[in-house]
């Protein structure tokens, strides 16, 4: 999937501008980046288009117990949106994800994740509470 094709995925989603759906993008990436193993979010990085290989790869932050209130607060802060406007935008990014990374892959990254995400992520086409 090319880095157009990726935010306008998200935009479409989300139904909103591809500058905000990149910012949206950025910041879910980077934060779980933080998130997930090293080797993980590598591989995460490998598979992405090349715009957004590096905000997939960061240093590692927090890894193991953190909550899914506390990734919102992070994705909020980073692309400066509200709290949900990040936990919508969270879930266009992973099922935009979803789309464009084998399977094998994004289960991977998402068994990292706190159980609170599994709603969240497990959530194909039902992203958007707007009825989208």
């Amino acid at each position: 999937m090319e880095n157009s094709e990726f935010i306008d995925s998200v935009a479409k989603r989300l139904r909103t501008s591809a500058e905000q759906a990149t910012a949206i993008t950025r910041a879910t990436l980077t934060t779980l980046a933080e998130r997930i193993e090293g080797g993980e979010a590598k591989d995460l990085a490998a598979q992405l288009p090349e715009e957004l290989r590096g905000y997939a790869y960061g240093p590692p932050g927090e890894t193991g117990r953190f909550s899914f209130n506390s990734f919102i607060s992070q994705v909020s802060g980073r692309a400066e949106v509200d709290a949900a406007a990040a936990r919508d935008g969270v879930r266009a990014v992973f099922d935009t994800l979803r789309e464009a990374l084998p399977p094998g892959a994004y289960d991977d990254i998402v068994t990292q994740l706190p159980q609170e995400f599994w709603q969240l992520t497990d959530s194909a086409g039902r992203y958007d509470r707007r009825g989208g």
